[in-house]
């Protein structure tokens, strides 16, 4: 058997014990993953020196552990995606970082048209100077949409391939403003918990709770369990407030005005629970290195319990209006379907995912934080369509409200910070958060001195833009707005 380093998440191991392989096996430890029930969470280059070395990260859901590998990658290298689709953008983006080249990918071209990281690497062409997919016959057309929207919707490049109103192929095209975090949190440590925030902003407590466990796993520091009950507290809070948005949107996006009415208030209501908690809606300087910013006091506890009641009996009132309504239903099922073999094929993650009915949520499968001391159920459903990921949507709202209640009916006693401890040099962390995507993962390396030598983040968007493109495939045209508010993908969380 192949040798791998096995870590629990939120955790960090010496990098010498980092397996080093030859690239075939390496390359056979990937693409034999989805058969030993092992997904891609993360694949990323580092350079060592004047070479590069590959970094495999392998979840094993089912053993709640990760399996990280190595090899030294060259300039070109047989593709692993005709073998294990899911690595399909991760190479895109390799070779467009790296200037190496996966040799039989089937479909290479940019994914944020940046400047490869590599001295002496030709440029990438002009953002939105490449090549699509086209389908030609005569009575073939196709729709170019964005990358500027109406709105204040971010820009992306939607290239759909139609029959009449039928949806053949639909592309996409992101990194219209790439703003190279990974880098930027490498060379400036103070404001790293910054960047982190804002990875993707309607996700601040996600991204910024898997930053601070990697630091925290690569210094030793641990973390009060108080800090840790009221970190969970805000990430089920952004959870719900973004879960109540997107179903209130998606009544909007079927002109049903009662719920998107209901939804549009009721997502300000749970954005306001969050900053009772620190003062930000949307949780900035809420979760911290060793800590959490902000303590709440007895008085505040009763009154964000007091607030929660009237909040949830209206958004049962509002959700349950979507399911009793039949011109709804008609509008969502069937819609935009995913099966459970593609979500696995693609490695999706989240919402999207459970919706096709696979079994993926990091709460449960990769405990870490105050998930190690609570329960929550799996939310599910099996159609993969448009009414699965709003149905979802409303299995975990109510878990997330229940969850919410009792935390805050029994937080813990004590302190909420302990002084963060230096990084440990030599060292690789993995944190992987349930986001309310789905699993964000955080990958971090110290040189020898204990600075950060490379650091790699993993939106649940970069597995799931795909998703959306393959639910797309023989529908109609008119269903792309409401597939795409299905899904709820991030552009800027791509665009790192």
């Amino acid at each position: 058997m192949t040798a791998v380093l096995v870590l629990a998440n939120a955790a960090a191991a010496p990098l010498d014990q980092l397996p080093r392989h030859d690239f075939p096996t390496l390359r056979a430890l990937i693409t034999g993953a989805p058969s030993r029930g092992r997904r891609v969470s993360a694949l990323f280059a580092r350079p060592v020196g004047d070479a590069l070395e590959l970094i495999a990260v392998l979840a094993a859901d089912a053993d709640g552990v990760v399996e990280l590998a190595a090899a030294r990658l060259e300039d070109s290298f047989p593709s692993m995606t005709p073998a294990c689709p899911e690595v399909h953008l991760f190479e895109r983006e390799l070779a467009e970082q790296w200037a190496v080249k996966p040799l039989g990918h089937p479909w290479l071209k940019p994914v944020r048209f940046q400047p490869p990281r590599r001295d002496g690497a030709p440029p990438p062409p002009p953002i939105g100077v490449t090549d699509f997919y086209r389908i030609e016959g005569d009575e073939v057309h196709e729709v170019a949409v964005g990358p500027v929207h109406a709105g204040v919707i971010e820009p992306g490049h939607f290239r759909f391939q139609c029959h009449g109103e039928n949806v053949m192929h639909l592309e996409i095209s992101l990194g219209y403003q790439h703003r190279g975090v990974e880098r930027a949190i490498l060379g400036s440590p103070v404001r790293a918990i910054h960047y982190a925030e804002t990875v993707a902003g309607d996700t601040t407590i996600g991204h910024a709770t898997a930053y601070c466990a990697a630091i925290e796993a690569l210094g030793g520091t641990r973390v009060p369990p108080r800090a840790l009950a009221l970190r969970a507290i805000a990430l089920e809070l952004e959870r719900l407030a973004n879960h109540v948005g997107d179903l209130g949107a998606l009544a909007g996006d079927v002109g049903f005005l009662p719920t998107a009415a209901y939804c549009g208030r009721l997502r300000g209501d749970y954005l306001n629970l969050t900053a009772e908690l620190c003062g930000s809606r949307f949780g900035r300087g809420m979760v911290r290195v060793g800590k959490v910013g902000f303590d709440v006091a007895p008085e505040q506890i009763a009154a964000m319990i007091a607030r929660l009641e009237p909040v949830e009996r209206d958004t049962e009132t509002a959700v349950k209006l979507l399911w009793d309504t039949a011109s709804v239903q008609a509008r969502f099922e069937d819609t935009g379907r995913v099966t459970a073999e593609v979500a696995s094929q693609l490695g999706m993650v989240g919402v999207a995912a459970r919706a096709a009915g696979l079994k993926r949520d990091v709460r449960k499968t990769h405990s870490a934080g105050y998930y190690r001391f609570t329960h929550l159920p799996i939310s599910t459903w099996a159609s993969g369509d448009v009414f699965a990921r709003a149905y979802v949507r409303g299995l975990e709202i109510r878990r997330s409200i229940d969850f919410v209640r009792s935390q805050l009916q029994q937080l813990p006693d004590g302190p909420v910070a302990n002084p963060p401890r230096k990084l440990r040099g030599g060292r690789i962390a993995v944190s992987m958060v349930e986001g309310w995507r789905g699993e964000i993962c955080h990958v971090a390396v110290t040189d020898d001195l204990g600075h950060l030598a490379a650091y790699k983040i993993v939106d649940p968007s970069f597995h799931n833009w795909i998703g959306l493109a393959l639910a797309l495939r023989d529908q109609q045209i008119s269903d792309f707005p409401l597939c795409n508010k299905s899904f709820n993908l991030s552009y800027c969380g791509h665009d790192l």
